[in-house]
């Protein structure tokens, strides 16, 4: 039987290859994962949630960024999540950042067991983390785990009536403006 051994990758090694590609990838330490396509309903939640953050953090230390920057996260993995908030100077060159106060992940039925199990299990041994928030696409619906004193705990906000309050920032956001234009009801895009 002849079993070929893959090579290991390190994170430079990623970080170089990835930068050769078309499209984007994470790295979760081991391998390259290619990122899927979205749906409208994500690229309205997530553009809502962008637009609320900035304005609310305008004239802050603290800014959000979109999937366009990477992050690295634990000690080796890279992820582009859905939304993340910094609290310090970012270089205008840079394309990964380290220290996410709050990140934001849209969860997908493709996406579920690594945004729920790997992705935050990543998150909470980041140490600057101090919230992480799961979006659902198919309903206003928000988990969100947050760190106090060491410890993490766990809120489940559901219905546009809830409102998402993120102290590290000094914000609250109804789940009204982040699902807004979301229409749950029909396939249709409501504008």
């Amino acid at each position: 039987m002849n079993v070929a051994l893959q090579k290991l990758w390190t994170l430079e090694t990623f970080l170089r290859w990835e930068a050769r590609q078309e499209l984007r990838f994470e790295f979760d330490g081991f391998q390259p994962i290619a990122m899927a396509g979205g749906t409208a309903a994500h690229a309205a939640i997530q553009r809502n949630l962008i637009i609320a953050l900035g304005v609310g953090l305008r004239g802050k230390p603290c800014q959000p960024y979109g999937s366009e920057l990477k992050i690295q996260v634990g000690e080796c993995s890279i992820r582009y999540p859905d939304a993340f908030v910094l609290c310090k100077p970012v270089p205008p060159r840079a394309t990964v950042v380290t220290e996410p106060v709050v990140i934001f992940e849209i969860l997908s039925e493709s996406s579920a067991t690594t945004d729920f199990v790997t992705k935050k299990a990543e998150y909470q041994a980041t140490l600057s983390v101090r919230r992480y928030v799961v979006l659902q696409q198919s309903h206003a619906s928000a988990a969100v785990f947050s760190r106090t004193d060491g410890a993490w705990a766990a809120e489940l906000l559901t219905g546009t009536e809830a409102a998402l309050d993120i102290p590290e920032l000094g914000l609250t956001i109804p789940l009204a403006e982040i699902y807004a234009g979301v229409d749950f009801d029909s396939d249709e895009f409501v504008r």
